[in-house]
């Protein structure tokens, strides 16, 4: 057992009688762990730790059941979900298609004129008995006078005939004329990357500051509901930096804040770039993981995207984009003002040949400015052995998500199933020792539910149980589990501080509701946290710990809010 010392006693908090998975290689297994303040200070048995318990101090019995560090989503759009979250109809776990349609039948009822019913990602159509996504049609029935917009990914959006007129696209405009515009009577059909970010940008967002903060805090509650007590937000086009992040800076700054956020920044605004990343680093300066223990929130680095046109949208509907000389002369301008400034980098990269021409330009501007920071790739589907070997050698590491798990019948049919039985090598970059971070990339072309990730990570199969990727390129549960802690937490500079149950580390942590490490596989994607530890504060409860430990609830506003009837990720009864 690892001890505190006399001056951390009592301990503020005991949970026993728990299986712990500590991620710690000096201590593997653990049944107890006491915390002082915000910080793990013993790990060990039931009668150790119990004896430290003083008479102030909060014990919990965890019964048996598995006990995780907190995860960590290592790509997750923190800030926009939390802004959009309830605005937000989501089909995240919803089975069928006509369940999601009577969702959409009944919010169109309770949604204010000016507003819309949204359904922004986190689902894919095989995930649906029906295995198919909704037409105009059939939206354009279940809400007749009422604005609809359904977004698979960033590859398609459907419109039923209301969100049409209120969106101006007439059949005699230019829209209209355009190859990505499908319009008919019941409404319309967008697809392509520009075309689809171009719609989602006109929709209304929240105004009052009580509604975005209502909104944040729901939507980190919803997180935490599944054991996440840490993201890492790989930044945003849309969401403007710093006005759309003051609510949740505001929050982190609160006692007892629910989830640690390490914030990326994107490029504002194409076409400005240069500007935007010269002026950025010479007023900002990226937060280390020491500048404070309790730190909940930090300015961590630029990317996933630094130059728009070095992008290769994730479309597996679409052939894949090249990328021109003139976007890669652009990015590498923009990569060596960064250099230059030791700010640490993502870049998002989802095909190979992406990924070998940001390798020319990193091989390039880090040597000649001697840059010295973590570097990471972001995606990176399709990497191959020699682009592993370069990223390797240049010493970055890589953050992988799930997004096949809800677009991989896509890109089989694509690619074809030798290409899809490639993707995502996950054993080949852990056995190559690249430090590897896991996430979702939610809330868009992923759920935020990081066991649909974790069970993708071990099993290579979709939402809707296709088999894509070779199994034997996956993960053992335990693999997988430390690229969901450990590793997420080297991508934003804190594997020493989080990411495992041992002496010194945050006490960030999770009682689930089944054990992760024997439970069938297929069941994976199932589990959630009943109890769920932020800083050493109690952030989220469920059954059987919800009435001995409730948490304060949050009022939903807008009270029209999808939110009021289905609270996120639909509930298995729900389905």
């Amino acid at each position: 057992m690892t001890n505190p010392s006399s001056d951390d006693l009592p301990p503020d908090l005991v949970v026993f009688g728990a299986r712990i998975t500590t991620n710690s290689p000096e201590q593997d297994t653990a049944s107890a762990l006491a915390v002082v303040g915000q910080r793990i200070v013993a790990v060990g048995d039931d009668e150790g730790i119990r004896r430290l318990a003083g008479p102030a101090t909060m014990t919990i019995d965890a019964g048996g059941r598995r006990v995780v560090p907190g995860l960590n989503d290592s790509h997750m759009h923190t800030v926009r979900g939390g802004l959009m979250y309830n605005l937000e109809l989501r089909w995240d776990g919803v089975g069928s298609l006509e369940r999601g349609l009577t969702m959409i039948r009944h919010q169109a009822t309770r949604t204010p004129s000016g507003q819309w019913v949204r359904v922004m990602g986190g689902w894919s159509p095989w995930q649906f008995s029906e295995r198919r996504m909704p037409t105009t049609s059939e939206l354009t029935e279940a809400a007749p006078t009422t604005p609809v917009l359904v977004l698979y990914g960033y590859s398609k959006v459907i419109i039923n005939r209301a969100g049409v007129k209120a969106l101006g696209i007439a059949s005699d405009s230019d829209l209209a004329d355009s190859p990505d515009y499908a319009l008919g009577d019941d409404g319309c059909i967008v697809t392509g990357n520009t075309a689809v970010y171009a719609v989602i940008a006109k929709l209304p967002n929240l105004d009052r500051d009580d509604e975005r903060e209502s909104s944040t805090r729901l939507f980190l509650r919803e997180l935490n509901r599944f054991g996440l007590t840490s993201t890492v937000d790989a930044g945003e086009r849309n969401t403007s930096y710093p006005d759309d992040y003051r609510s949740m800076a505001g929050l982190a700054g609160e006692p007892g804040f629910a989830i640690r956020l390490s914030n990326f920044l994107f490029a504002q605004r194409p076409g400005s770039e240069e500007d935007f990343w010269e002026r950025t680093t010479h007023d900002e300066k990226p937060d280390t993981a020491d500048a404070a223990l309790d730190a909940r929130y930090r300015l961590r680095g630029a990317g996933e995207v630094l130059a728009w046109a070095a992008h290769d949208y994730e479309n597996f509907l679409a052939a894949r984009p090249e990328l021109s000389q003139d976007a890669l002369d652009h990015f590498e301008a923009v990569t060596r003002i960064l250099a230059e400034h030791d700010w640490p980098i993502r870049v998002h990269a989802t095909y190979d040949q992406t990924i070998g021409h940001f390798l020319d330009v990193f091989e390039r501007v880090f040597p000649e400015v001697g840059y010295t920071s973590r570097w990471l790739l972001d995606h990176a589907e399709t990497i191959g052995p020699r682009n592993i070997e370069r990223l390797k050698a240049l010493g970055g590491g890589i953050a992988v998500q799930n997004r096949l798990s809800f677009s991989g019948e896509y890109f089989l049919e694509r690619y074809g199933s030798e290409a899809a039985a490639a993707v995502q090598p996950l054993r080949a970059l852990l056995d190559a020792g690249i430090p590897m971070g896991a996430g979702t990339d939610a809330t868009r072309p992923a759920s935020y539910n990081p066991w649909i990730s974790l069970y993708w990570m071990i099993t290579g199969r979709t939402v809707g149980g296709t088999q894509v990727a070779d199994p034997s390129s996956r993960l053992t549960r335990e693999e997988a589990l430390h690229a969901y802690t450990v590793g997420s937490a080297w991508l934003s500079g804190e594997e020493h501080r989080k990411g495992r149950i041992a002496a010194g580390q945050d006490a960030d942590f999770a009682i689930l509701s089944e054990d992760y490490m024997t439970v069938p596989t297929e069941a994976i994607p199932t589990i959630e946290s009943v109890l769920t530890v932020t800083g050493g504060a109690v952030v989220y409860t469920a059954p059987p710990f919800s009435d001995s430990l409730p948490v304060p609830p949050i009022a939903v506003l807008p009270t029209w809010s999808p939110v009021v009837d289905v609270a996120g990720f639909s509930r298995r009864a729900d389905r």
